[in-house]
C-alpha cells in the first residue's frame, strides 16, 4: 500500500468488499500480488467481467489496475489528437505492459519495449 500511495499521490484503502457507497467515491481499484499468473487471470476474467464498464490491466506484473472505462491510456491518444489536432494515424506509442495495450490500439504506430511479455509484443 505505501508504494501505490506514493505513486497515486492519495491514501490508499482496503476494503473486504466492494459496496456501492465504496463504489460511488473510488477513483482506482488496484489488486497486488506476487502471483504473477494470478494477477494475469484475475486481469482477463475483470475484463471478460466488467466489459465496457470497466478498464482492467495490468500496469505492472504483480499490479491489476480497475479504472473508469475512459480512464486509461488509449483514452490519452485520443485526446492528444484532438486536443494537438494530430491525426491518431501520426501518433507513435512505446510502452512494455499490459495497460499499454490499450494506447497502441488507438496509435499510428506502436513499439513494444524488448522487455514486454509476447502478449504485449502481439
Amino acid at each position: 500500500m505505501a508504494h501505490e500511495t506514493r505513486t497515486v499521490k492519495f491514501d490508499t484503502k482496503v476494503v473486504a468488499s466492494f459496496t456501492d457507497a465504496h463504489l460511488a467515491h473510488t477513483v482506482k481499484i488496484v489488486g497486488i500480488s506476487d502471483g504473477l499468473g494470478l494477477v494475469a487471470a484475475c486481469e482477463k476474467a475483470a475484463q471478460t467481467t466488467l466489459g465496457e464498464k470497466a478498464s482492467a490491466a495490468r500496469s505492472q506484473p504483480y499490479y491489476l489496475d480497475v479504472t473508469h472505462p475512459r480512464a486509461n491510456k488509449g483514452i490519452v491518444v485520443e485526446t492528444l489528437s484532438k486536443l494537438l489536432n494530430i491525426p491518431r494515424a501520426q501518433i507513435a506509442t512505446i510502452g512494455d505492459m499490459p495497460n499499454d495495450v490499450l494506447m497502441f490500439r488507438k496509435s499510428g504506430f506502436s513499439n513494444s519495449m524488448g522487455n514486454a511479455s509476447d502478449e504485449v509484443k502481439a
